[in-house]
């Protein structure tokens, strides 16, 4: 029986994650700032048949509280076979162009936020020789671009983390997997017109559990952006800068 960890719990593909887990009879246990929502979501993922669902209260920005937050964790589960940091925000690149403050916050909460529960968990997990920690990245982290580099940046900062994170946690027999999706469905995103490279949050949650399960290596979600990256960072530098994307 699975120990599975999440915390964003209540974003859309953290959510369909879940569920999945859920019909698997796991224990889960869910954090998010959202109490009223992950109240719901716990009904949920009981009803579908999980075996246990424990919740807690979680703020990225809240460094100093991570420690008693993942203490509480392994004291509540024992072990963790599956842990998921699944939250971050879609900052406003020209706000924080102007305003250096919003800068910062955006990276920390993306990148910073995230370096210091991995760094946390992974002490934990490593005594356990047996585990899987999952960080939800993104496409962005891959080539900084003028329409969300802010974004892009933390990102990119978490997947490099990840690499040396994986090439570390190997010998402890802990699984390490950067997921990057790219442009996803879901409340966060209500705004941006939609196209036939949008997926949909259960399409990623689904590759997620997969890769899991398989212990792939593969980060991009879907499979398509291997490709559609791979161009992006190809392209010269001379030509890129004269671009918009």
């Amino acid at each position: 029986m699975n120990n599975v960890v999440i915390v964003g719990a209540t974003s859309a593909m953290a959510e369909a994650v879940a569920q999945r887990y859920a019909e698997d009879k796991a224990n889960l246990f869910l954090l998010a700032r959202n109490q009223e929502k992950l109240d719901i979501i716990r009904q949920d993922l009981l009803v579908r048949g999980a075996n246990s669902v424990h919740q807690a209260s979680f703020s990225a920005n809240e460094i100093e509280s991570q420690p008693q937050c993942v203490d509480q964790i392994f004291d509540t589960l024992g072990t963790v076979d599956v842990f998921l940091i699944a939250y971050g925000s879609l900052p406003d690149q020209d706000l924080c162009q102007k305003d250096v403050n919003k800068a910062v916050e955006e990276i920390n909460t993306n990148g910073v936020s995230v370096v210091s529960l991995l760094t946390l968990v992974a002490n934990k997990m490593e005594t356990q020789a047996t585990g899987n920690i999952t960080v939800i990245t993104s496409v962005a982290g891959d080539r900084g671009r003028q329409s969300n580099y802010v974004y892009g940046a933390a990102k990119g900062m978490v997947s490099t983390f990840l690499q040396g994170l994986a090439q570390r946690m190997h010998k402890s027999n802990i699984h390490v997997l950067d997921i990057k999706p790219g442009f996803v469905d879901t409340p966060m995103t209500a705004e941006f017109k939609k196209s036939a490279l949008w997926a949909q949050p259960e399409q990623v949650a689904k590759l997620i559990y997969n890769r899991i399960n398989k212990k792939s290596n593969f980060s991009y979600a879907p499979s398509f952006w291997f490709a559609i990256m791979s161009i992006i960072k190809s392209v010269p530098k001379f030509i890129f800068n004269k671009v918009s994307l």
